[in-house]
């Protein structure tokens, strides 16, 4: 099977109250680029009682983005971070060595009542000479991404860089994710505008690609030099992403990413060992699976 004819369908998973679809990894794609994971987060109706608090726990090797396109997330993390991600900004967290973090649901939204949350949760491994990296954390305001229309498209490039444009989100690889909407049926030329492998993350309507219509929930692989021709239906939400791929294979357990399996042997030790640095006013703990 060549990547061109690759389709990924979110598997759905619980995680607590939420349900999530995962896109990748994959059995026949592990990674796009330097993309390594995906969850389709929602849309779910949030309600009182049901909030998002996810506990503290640690990352190796990867960058994290956060990308909502309904609700928020308060992120807080070891270097002294507390930031709200809103719909479209980029929470852009760096791992490196390690860092422990929490996504909970922010007290404003926790006022009894309900509300939507919607987006996508993203792991970047990190470039072999930068796996261990001080770690660090970024926020992009919507209105600093570059955002253009064309050919009856709207565009907003969230990080790296693609259609002779470049995001201010600091990423460490050649790669980029793009978010493109339609209200008409309309040409989406992808060709000789993005570097490296491709993935099309189907958010909301449908795309005709390789002669096949390919419906929301479902993601489209395929390589720069074979892309084929993509039309996107009407009211149509993709997001784009990928890159150039790693020399080096990427292992990855839980929320641990290295191209050196005893890097994440060890961090489970020290996970277990509770050796990571904690935030000072929060006693969760997620424990290693």
């Amino acid at each position: 099977m060549s990547n061109t004819d690759l389709i990924i369908e979110e598997r759905s998973r619980d995680i607590g109250d939420f349900l999530v679809g995962r896109l990748i990894p994959f059995r026949k794609k592990r990674m796009v680029g330097p993309f390594i994971f995906i969850d389709h987060m929602g849309p779910s109706t949030i309600k009182p009682g049901h909030y998002l608090d996810i506990g503290q726990h640690p990352h190796i090797g990867l960058s994290t983005l956060t990308y909502l396109l309904e609700g928020s997330v308060e992120h807080r993390d070891t270097l002294g971070t507390r930031q709200l991600i809103t719909p479209e900004s980029v929470g852009w967290m760096t791992a490196g060595k390690g860092i422990v973090h929490t996504e909970r649901t922010p007290e404003s939204l926790r006022d009894g009542r309900a509300f939507t949350m919607h987006g996508y949760q993203i792991w970047v491994a990190l470039p072999k000479d930068k796996e261990a990296i001080d770690p660090q954390f970024s926020f992009t305001e919507p209105e600093k991404l570059p955002a253009w229309q064309e050919g009856g498209l709207e565009f907003k490039l969230v990080a790296g860089e693609g259609f002779g444009h470049q995001s201010p989100v600091p990423v460490f690889s050649d790669l980029f994710m793009v978010d493109v909407r339609s209200e008409e049926k309309s040409q989406l030329n992808i060709s000789g505008q993005l570097k490296g492998e491709i993935g099309v993350c189907i958010v909301e309507g449908y795309i005709e690609a390789c002669s096949e219509r390919i419906e929301k929930g479902n993601m489209l692989v395929s390589k720069e030099e074979d892309i084929c021709t993509i039309t996107m239906g009407e009211n149509t939400h993709v997001l784009l992403f990928g890159g150039t791929p790693f020399l080096e294979e990427r292992h990855i357990f839980w929320n641990f990413v290295a191209s050196d399996k005893e890097v994440i042997e060890q961090a489970k030790e020290n996970w277990k060992a509770k050796k990571f640095e904690m935030l000072e006013d929060d006693k969760s703990y997620i424990a290693l699976p």
